[in-house]
């Protein structure tokens, strides 16, 4: 009789309202519900690691190339190298080589000292992997210009298409360089690799794109003001102007990537498949 008359001062204390909000909540732990939570997707990431990631990457290896492709095309002009010689392209690709070597080294360097990424032996070989996919990209460059610009084609044009025709050569490059470094423990070709390889390429043809904003030459080269490079300038600042235009040029492309490709299917998360 106690216990009866218990139960009726809960239910008349209790609202309709009420009861109805604690049987929504109870249902939210029954065991069909809580597998229907795991099954959800988890949410895309916000931008802000993928662009801290970006960054990174800018300063190491992207700026260093432009730096080095500039300043092997000066000790290029001093041996001589006339722009449409194989001698020049040759050199300058190995200037693009030597700044994302570098630059990546020194990254990587400053990482072991403070105990952070994947180990220094693994770093440095993605160093030299990236580097030689740099070198496929940046001795291709000048060749593919100068074919663009002696059919007569528009700034924008030679800027899209030397940046499809550099991030190709780059891709092949990382490609290949899966195959050659793999004794050293860079990881083997796979699908999920391939897609994240491509989307680095993408980036990168659109740095070696704006890259062509150097080249003074084109009358309509909008991007002249910020990344021409005349004779008149000295060789440090030309360096820094053609480092800083495939800065650019990588930071939008890349940007566009992190802010639209959602969780595992980015580069730079990897990509997951």
């Amino acid at each position: 009789l106690f216990l009866q008359n218990a139960d009726c001062q809960i239910r008349k204390m209790l609202t309709a309202r009420q009861l109805k909000r604690m049987l929504s909540t109870a249902m939210l732990f029954t065991p069909d519900a809580l597998k229907a939570a795991a099954d959800e997707p988890a949410p895309a990431p916000a931008p802000v690691p993928r662009m801290s990631a970006t960054l990174e990457v800018i300063v190491s290896k992207i700026f260093p190339a432009g730096f080095g492709w500039q300043a092997a095309s000066v000790v290029a002009g001093a041996q001589g190298f006339e722009a449409d010689t194989l001698q020049f392209a040759v050199t300058t690709g190995a200037g693009d080589f030597a700044g994302v070597l570098a630059g990546h080294s020194i990254f990587s360097l400053l990482n072991a000292a403070l105990g952070r990424g994947n180990g220094l032996g693994s770093d440095l070989v993605a160093g030299l992997w990236l580097a030689s996919a740099a070198f496929c990209s940046g001795t291709a460059w000048q060749p593919t210009v100068n074919f663009l610009a002696g059919a007569g084609c528009s700034f924008v044009t030679t800027a899209v298409t030397c940046g499809a025709v550099t991030g190709t050569a780059f891709f092949a490059g990382l490609r290949l360089g899966r195959f050659i470094y793999k004794p050293l423990g860079l990881p083997e070709m796979d699908y999920a690799n391939l897609c994240g390889d491509a989307m680095l390429s993408v980036s990168i043809g659109a740095a070696t794109g704006t890259f062509v904003g150097t080249d003074i030459s084109f009358k309509d080269n909008f991007l002249m003001p910020a990344f021409g490079v005349t004779d008149s300038m000295s060789d440090l600042e030309g360096c820094v102007r053609a480092g800083s235009s495939t800065a650019a040029g990588f930071l939008c492309m890349q940007s566009l990537q992190n802010i639209t490709l959602p969780r595992g299917a980015n580069w730079l998360d990897p990509v997951k498949i």
